[in-house]
């Protein structure tokens, strides 16, 4: 109100249509839709008279978007068609994507589903050209807020039994950066595109794998007589590595309506009931509650597992790839639990990846042939673990150091302990190694998921922490990298995956890729990782080396904090 009054006071139009414009857009997110209207009529009038066409379209659009939350579906279309046609005629292309989107969106609600799919096909093409020339980071960026339109496509496709459809185009909304990224490393003379329903069954075939991806899927709902964005289905496609894709959804409304929780959230708590807290730092202190515990993982099990139960393979060693998205990809799927008590990784041998496409580059790569490098215990270098906090000093990691003595001589290699662990020494060696553990501490940053950080011996010519960013720009041949280390499969949770360590990995050449999603204590990952290699020594591949290592240690030490917290991202051999 106060920018609306000094904008009429010095007599500034545009300005002035701009402030009605913005508290129609704020009465509307009171639900206030009638205030909304008017003033967005208001700044609808001062657009058109002094010929600001930006100003009006977004006006008209705005004004759609009011009309179709009131049902007036016939209204909404017709400002929706407005402010497209204004947008194509100004060339403004962010503008016109958005009234595809919306003019998509409100087709869908009234029924009209064939041009709905056709509105929002033209707007995807839209889309994906407003990311050519972009860098990997500003298409991480645009894609967050672009992603709606593939979620919204997909209902559109899946209410007319579309589903094949449906799962390219949830492929295709996935990962595109990293996609991109990948394909212009690998492939540089190849443009990427996303892959057709034939070839995502020649890669669930080329893995020997059955592909589980999951999309979750949002819908606008009045609650206290405001239109709220919750969680509503989560699709799953099932694709087995004979070619059968199988598509089935579970129905998220009762999480919210009736328990008071999300997908996400319980995607929290099931980590919080094993004593992982917060950045993923487990309480050592915490008893967990067992049968909270189970009802955590039951529950997930029952919403992720339970719908495709009959789908997923009968042999425990056939393995399962998991394709994440959102806040999936912090759930430890080997600790889902089904209604007997039996954990997930008990039946089934899993990997991730962040998506189909991705695991079809890196099964192009070529494996590596140097020698092994192994890292444990660096002399700590200082961090700042909070903004405004003088640096500290890391932790020494003892069991760490135990760790890297026990792997060396399985990799027929001598580890670097102390302050031969230093950034400069292991950046010469990186390139050149065929298997790369390093065991020490992760710092995770999930604002910003390339500064997240492995933790080596610092110097006068660096800080002694390794980034993510740091690895996007190497070029590596290691066919492993493990991170035995805090939290190095988090990151920033992004619609592109989780930008991290892993995934700078991966752009840098890598194949697999071992991560943890929390902090283990030192004794439980040392027998972990040293029953992992031993199983690889037997020539067991790698998802069934950790599987083996998994239900070892589960046997030793009985919470799933102990045992469940790494993942495989990539290729199993």
């Amino acid at each position: 109100m106060q920018s609306l009054v000094i904008a009429r006071e010095i007599k500034d139009r545009q300005g002035e249509g701009a402030a009605l414009g913005n508290l129609g857009v704020a009465y509307q997110n009171q639900g206030n839709y009638a205030k909304a209207i008017e003033y967005q009529m208001q700044s609808l009038v001062i657009a058109r008279e002094i010929k600001d066409r930006q100003g009006e379209g977004a006006a008209l659009g705005n004004l759609g978007l009011a009309y179709s939350t009131l049902g007036n579906y016939a209204k909404a279309v017709e400002y929706q068609m407005q402010q497209l046609a204004i947008s194509r005629e100004i060339k403004d292309r962010q503008s016109e994507w958005l009234a595809l989107n919306n003019l998509g969106t409100v087709l869908y609600k009234k029924g009209n589903l064939a041009d709905a799919q056709k509105t929002l096909f033209e707007g995807i093409t839209v889309l994906e050209s407003l990311r050519g020339g972009l860098n990997d980071t500003n298409k991480v960026s645009i894609f967050e807020e672009q992603a709606r339109t593939y979620r919204i496509l997909q209902k559109v496709l899946i209410a007319q039994n579309k589903t094949d459809t449906a799962l390219k185009i949830a492929e295709r909304g996935r990962a595109r950066a990293f996609v991109e990224l990948l394909a212009s490393r690998f492939h540089p003379q190849a443009k990427p595109i996303a892959p057709t329903i034939q070839e995502i069954k020649q890669i669930a075939q080329a893995q020997s794998s059955t592909i589980v991806q999951y999309s979750i899927i949002y819908d606008n709902f009045k609650i206290a007589g405001k239109e709220q964005t919750q969680e509503s289905s989560l699709y799953i496609w099932v694709i087995k590595p004979t070619g059968e894709l199988t598509f089935r959804q579970a129905d998220l409304k009762p999480l919210w309506q009736k328990d008071n929780t999300s997908l996400a959230q319980l995607s929290v708590t099931s980590r919080e009931s094993i004593g992982v807290r917060d950045r993923g730092a487990v309480d050592v202190s915490y008893s967990p509650n067992v049968h909270s515990n189970q009802n955590q993982f039951k529950r997930l099990q029952e919403l992720l597992i339970k719908p495709i139960g009959d789908l997923l393979p009968k042999k425990d060693s056939d393995k399962v790839i998991f394709i994440p998205q959102e806040s999936l990809f912090l759930v430890p799927f080997p600790a889902l639990q089904d209604d007997e008590g039996r954990y997930l990784i008990e039946k089934h041998t899993i990997l991730t990846s962040p998506s189909i496409q991705v695991l079809g580059l890196t099964h192009q790569q070529k494996k590596g042939t140097g020698d092994a490098l192994v890292v444990g215990n660096p002399t700590m270098p200082k961090v700042a673990l909070k903004i405004g906090e003088p640096p500290q000093q890391l932790p020494q990691l003892p069991g760490a150091e135990k760790e890297a003595n026990a792997i060396a001589p399985l990799l027929k290699t001598q580890p670097l302990i102390g302050n031969q662990a230093t950034e400069a020494r292991v950046l010469q060696r990186l390139p050149s190694a065929r298997f790369i553990h390093l065991a020490t501490h992760g710092i995770l940053d999930d604002e910003q998921g390339l500064r997240s950080s492995i933790a080596l011996t610092p110097s006068s010519k660096d800080d002694g922490l390794l980034k993510a960013e740091d690895i996007l720009n190497l070029k590596l041949n290691a066919e492993l990298v493990v991170l035995s280390a805090c939290d190095t499969g988090r990151g920033k949770i992004t619609g592109d995956g989780v930008i991290g360590l892993s995934r700078s990995l991966i752009s840098a050449g890598v194949p697999s890729v071992i991560v943890s999603l929390w902090a283990i204590s030192d004794d439980s990952t040392a027998f972990l990782m040293t029953k992992f290699y031993q199983n690889l020594q037997q020539n067991l591949d790698k998802a069934t080396a950790l599987r083996k290592a998994m239900l070892a240690t589960k046997q030793k030490y009985t919470s799933p904090s102990q045992w469940a917290a790494f993942t495989l991202i990539g290729e199993a051999r």
